[in-house]
């Protein structure tokens, strides 16, 4: 392995092990070439065994590729290193050492829905009204006590005032319930290994003396519980390597710290600091307005991020009357880029601050037969039919998970009502048995008849596979239980086009758990739960599909696109107007801006309204965002755009009024079938299928490199042409 494609600060950094080390690491400046470069140096040169390197990161896609460059690296299959997310290395260690705390090694992890169900059931215990404390909200109050670290009894003694107090009760029976239910949650993860070290210490020396060298990626995003991690297990050896940029710090709002990363130097005595400040991304244009924005913050380390790639082009500035032109805007900023500089969809990302602003976009890509990706929206595993059946092997796993028995105990219908689960909990709590084992007596329940059966067949079937978790392999368990719980068969006989849709997620599913049986030696079904629990909506975007990819800024962290459409830059929206009381989080606000911005390697278009629909209200004025203000003018170049809509305001009665948003189509062809026709984006094809006629005529078309599209003519600017082979 050689390291002559560092530069000379990245290469210094790779060699410097002795002392820990932080590396500044500005956007596109080589950071994971950075970590796997050290990661793969440690292993060759001999200093470390693979095994005894920890390396830690966010996205499950982060720590692929960092495994992908390490075995590239070190030309080997696979090496034996621990690489992964912060939650996957501490459930990994928690399989070994939970059983210290009253759990078992089969716990399940609940992910943010079953967290809510669980939430709801200890609100009606405590018979607590949902409009004094609505369970969402008492989800993030959980969650935000534990990313600081504060247990029920702290939340308890600083209460000061009785909704506090309320929240203080509810966290508590919330983490007992948690407990029977031989469960954790995500913020668990990452805080019962602490509980572990303080109160194990031969645990902690254990996991000191195994990972004697640690790199953790993108630690400017790291939590108190995940600080007090990594610093508990280095503080024996001293032997650490973090790698982040502050400016790029977006999640406070889920309890990360910048202060980790800017007060580093004071935890680590005697580390070492590098910063790594030539760009190999994006152009010098879009650096300095990044640069220029992010300037403004106070807390943060000096940079100045220096292109390999030249000057470039200046950054877009369009307003737009509303969300629906600026969509229009958008479309037509993509069709000329396509035209002009022969872009692919992939080349395109479109982000935005919330996923509401997703829907206008939605509909002016669709309109156009645009085809794209946007992640964020309703994730594969978390649909109905896909829960459901994940819930099955829950309970299969853990057989004390009331939360994934509830779920299913009725599903496929088998006629168990509300109320005679509610009196098997009653049985349950009045012998002391977990709620699953009073089912195998019905009759105990004075449950008889029909319902009594099936909660007989429910409960043999559940049994049955528990009993086989270490005969058959996932695959061979999740293909049989589907025929014996009936599952597919229910949806097939709705035989509506969405059941139809969820026969064809539920088999994919089963395409999934097919694909991890034959890649994993470790063929477990607790491994393979584990694995989707912890997915992350980037985890299953793919940048090799020719799509154009929608997503929050937040999401766009860590990727990179030739060109990105940054759309709603409003003052209330972007920065948000959650934002704006603290002037701290009007920082975090143009950090992510400035994330934003430096995702693009060579255009940046940014898109602002005059109004704007939110929340289901009319039109709402807009500000232009104060980040556009803080962008020198000569970084930018304002395009004019005019589309094809005409506003009118119409009286709705009792004196109220709205505005109607029409198209208007000014020019306009009948076709026919057999039709050439030049498309702005797609090009030259041949009409094949038709219907309709006028501007409501749709039509099917075979494009010169095969791609069909069905296309609406008065939004597709179609050009009648002659025989191209004539």
């Amino acid at each position: 392995m050689s390291l002559r494609n560092l530069n000379k600060i990245q290469k210094t950094a790779v060699e410097s092990i002795d002392t820990p080390v932080l590396v500044f690491a500005g956007a596109g400046s080589g950071k994971t070439r950075v970590i796997t470069q050290k990661i793969a140096y440690l292993i060759q040169q001999g200093f470390y065994q693979p095994e005894e390197i920890l390396a830690v990161t966010f996205t499950n896609k982060a720590a692929n590729e960092m495994k992908e460059r390490v075995c590239k690296l070190l030309k080997q299959d696979s090496v034996t290193t621990n690489i992964g997310t912060f939650h996957s290395i501490c459930a990994r260690l928690l399989r070994q050492e939970i059983k210290r705390l009253g759990y078992t090694q089969d716990y399940v992890i609940y992910d943010s829905i079953d967290q809510l169900a669980l939430i709801k059931l200890v609100l009606d215990d405590m018979n607590i009204s949902k409009d004094y404390l609505f369970p969402g909200k008492v989800q993030n109050y959980i969650s935000g006590y534990k990313n600081k670290l504060l247990f029920p009894e702290d939340v308890a003694a600083k209460a000061g005032n009785n909704l506090v107090r309320t929240v203080a009760e509810v966290y508590a029976n919330y983490q007992k319930e948690l407990r029977k239910n031989n469960a954790v949650d995500f913020d668990d993860l990452l805080i019962l290994p602490l509980v572990l070290f303080e109160n194990y210490p031969a645990v902690l020396k254990k996991y000191q003396e195994r990972w004697k060298y640690i790199v953790v990626d993108e630690y400017q995003d790291t939590n108190r519980p995940q600080f007090l991690f990594v610093s508990r297990l280095a503080e024996k050896h001293n032997h650490i390597c973090v790698v982040g940029d502050d400016d790029q710090s977006i999640y406070g709002w889920r309890g990360a710290d910048i202060r980790n990363i800017l007060d580093f130097e004071k935890v680590f005595k005697d580390c070492v600091v590098f910063k790594l400040e030539k760009n190999y991304r994006s152009t010098q244009k879009i650096l300095s307005a990044a640069t220029a924005i992010v300037q403004n913050n106070e807390h943060r380390a000096h940079k100045e991020l220096v292109s390999v790639r030249g000057a470039g082009e200046k950054l877009g500035l369009i307003e737009t009357q509303d969300e629906m032109e600026e969509a229009d805007a958008v479309v037509n900023a993509i069709e000329k880029e396509i035209k002009l500089n022969k872009r692919k969809f992939s080349d395109f990302a479109i982000l935005y601050r919330t996923n509401a602003q997703s829907r206008a976009l939605e509909d002016s890509l669709m309109q156009m037969g645009i085809p794209y990706d946007i992640v964020g929206g309703i994730r594969f595993y978390k649909r109905k039919e896909i829960k459901d059946f994940l819930a099955y092997l829950k309970l299969i796993v853990n057989l004390e998970d009331t939360v994934a028995l509830r779920r299913v105990i009725n599903f496929p219908p088998r006629g168990i009502g509300s109320k005679t689960i509610d009196k098997c909990i009653k049985r349950a709590e009045k012998v002391n048995k977990r709620l699953f084992d009073v089912l195998a007596e019905p009759s105990a329940i004075d449950i008889r008849g029909k319902q009594a059966d099936s909660l007989s067949s429910f409960f043999r079937i559940v049994s049955k596979y528990h009993d086989l978790l270490d005969k058959l392999n996932v695959s061979e368990l999740a293909q049989t239980l589907i025929e014996d719980t009936g599952f597919i068969k229910y949806y097939k006989e709705q035989n509506t086009p969405e059941d139809r849709d969820r026969v064809e997620n539920i088999e994919e599913l089963l395409k999934a758990i097919d694909v991890f049986t034959r890649r994993n030696s470790e063929n477990s079904l607790q491994r393979f739960m584990e694995e989707v629990t912890l997915l992350t909506d980037i985890d299953n975007w793919d940048e090799k599909v020719n799509r154009i990819t929608l997503m929050t800024a937040h999401s766009s962290k860590g990727l990179e696109f030739p060109v990105v459409f940054i759309t709603g830059m409003e003052e209330g929206l972007f920065p948000h107007f959650n934002s704006l009381k603290e002037d701290e989080n009007v920082e975090e606000e143009r950090r992510l801006f400035y994330v934003a911005i430096t995702r693009a390697q060579k255009q940046v278009y940014l898109l602002y309204a005059n109004a704007r629909r939110r929340m289901g209200s009319d039109q709402v004025v807009g500000l232009v965002s104060r980040f556009i203000h803080e962008i020198p003018e000569n970084y930018l170049t304002k395009i004019r755009f005019t589309s094809a809509l005409t506003r009118k305001v119409v009286r709705t009665g009792w004196g109220n009024t709205k505005t109607v948003v029409k198209r208007t189509v000014t020019v306009f062809d009948d076709f026919k079938k057999g039709d050439y026709v030049e498309h702005a984006i797609f090009g030259i094809g041949k009409i094949e299928a038709l219907s309709g006629s006028g501007e409501n005529q749709r039509v099917g078309i075979v494009f010169k490199d095969g791609q069909k599209r069905k296309l609406v003519v008065k939004f597709a600017k179609l050009k009648k042409i002659q025989n191209p082979n004539s």
